[in-house]
């Protein structure tokens, strides 16, 4: 019976084979996405039956958008041309070197390119992705130079009443070095999770290449889980396959800066680390800018660096835990009595939150406080936050 079961599998696969190669037999086969030797990027797709095909992406020039929270750049829409043989294809122009994401639109369905295996999931969304020189200055790249190691770490939390995950970046060494470390406390945004900084930020890559150039100082990375109701990412969890979702309770209305220190005793009883103010820092996107502020101000003698990237300033929630956000200017006053080594804070031109950020520096300024200004071009984006975290992360434990 066994040899039965074995000569059919065999006849299967000899048949697949066969199907696929008289398939592709005296054709090239079709790429996409292809970077071109000038930077330009050419994305095919065969769909002999489609009447239209699209192409959306952040290397597209933006359109405007509109929600309740504001105006928006959302990514550009471009239309491929098909060809005699039914391939779709559309060539950019030529590119600076970034991370970039796409989706195709196929008779007016948005669909991941099938022809690109890469491709990362953001909230309840997939797009694919495809890299143009590297990065900004190469750091996005996985390079020759000693790496970090990446790990998913679950910690017990008893102020959230869970056992939860976040993601430990320790840099090349650590298991054997018998140092101790600084460590960056790094945020996610709304509706992100512990995956979101190594997935989307290449957090991992960028400290590696950093360190590996003696840019910055080696130094743990603790990437948390903003939605102190999660146990971890959507899909790896208890609850199984949930649809991820941005709209979560208790995002921002105190709870998770309420059990911040849950993660840091964890941290500080685990790993080996320089426990004091000077050797800590803390920084995160839109939401977890807005937690980074908060947790900052509200525990003064934590953090001596303190990152603030497209921070959601002044977004609180009704309800929960209302002393978190209460005499925020006060809070902030006793903060920097106590002499920071860094306050930083970075937004795009166009972000949403731009005037949230002038306002909270107009204060800053008011005050003659010291901190670090980067505006950039575009808006609420990953191509801003990834550069954010390289400017930061060159910036502490000096």
């Amino acid at each position: 019976m066994k040899r039965i079961i074995l000569s059919l599998t065999c006849a299967v696969a000899a048949t697949t084979s066969f199907a696929q190669q008289a398939l592709t037999w005296g054709q090239a086969p079709v790429v996409s996405p292809e970077v071109n030797t000038d930077n330009s990027v050419t994305f095919r797709m065969t769909a002999p039956e489609a009447q239209k095909v699209e192409i959306t992406g952040d290397f597209l020039p933006t359109q405007k958008m509109k929600t309740p929270m504001g105006e928006y750049d959302a990514p550009g829409v471009q239309q491929l041309t098909k060809d005699a043989k039914g391939v779709w294809s559309f060539t950019s122009t030529a590119l600076q070197p970034e991370l970039y994401t796409y989706n195709m639109i196929v008779d007016g369905v948005k669909v991941t390119d099938p022809l690109n295996v890469y491709s990362i999931r953001d909230i309840a969304s997939t797009f694919n992705v495809f890299m143009v020189g590297g990065g900004v200055n190469g750091l996005y790249a996985v390079k020759n130079v000693p790496h970090g190691t990446v790990a998913k770490v679950w910690y017990d939390s008893p102020t959230a009443g869970l056992t939860r995950r976040c993601t430990v970046y320790t840099p090349a060494g650590y298991e054997t070095s018998g140092k101790t470390y600084p460590v960056l406390y790094l945020l996610h945004g709304i509706g992100g999770d512990e995956n979101a900084w190594t997935e989307l930020g290449r957090a991992a890559q960028i400290l590696d290449n950093l360190i590996a150039a003696g840019k910055a100082e080696p130094m743990i990375v603790v990437m948390t889980n903003g939605n102190i109701s999660q146990e971890a990412a959507p899909g790896e969890t208890s609850e199984g396959y949930k649809v991820p979702s941005m709209m979560l309770p208790k995002t921002m209305e105190g709870s998770f800066e309420t059990a911040f220190p849950d993660v840091i005793r964890f941290v500080e009883n685990t790993y080996r680390v320089k426990a004091d103010k000077d050797h800590r820092a803390i920084a995160g996107l839109s939401m977890g800018g807005f937690h980074s502020l908060f947790i900052s101000i509200n525990n003064p003698d934590t953090f001596g660096y303190v990152g603030l990237f497209s921070a959601a300033v002044d977004q609180q929630q009704k309800g929960g835990v209302p002393t978190v956000y209460e005499n925020r200017n006060e809070k902030i006053d006793q903060l920097f009595s106590k002499s920071p080594k860094l306050f930083w804070i970075g937004i795009g031109k166009t972000d949403f939150l731009y005037k949230n950020n002038a306002d909270l520096r107009k204060y800053l300024d008011g005050k003659h406080y010291p901190y670090t200004y980067m505006e950039t071009e575009g808006g609420h984006i990953w191509r801003n936050w990834r550069v954010y975290l390289s400017e930061f992360a060159q910036k502490v434990f000096k």
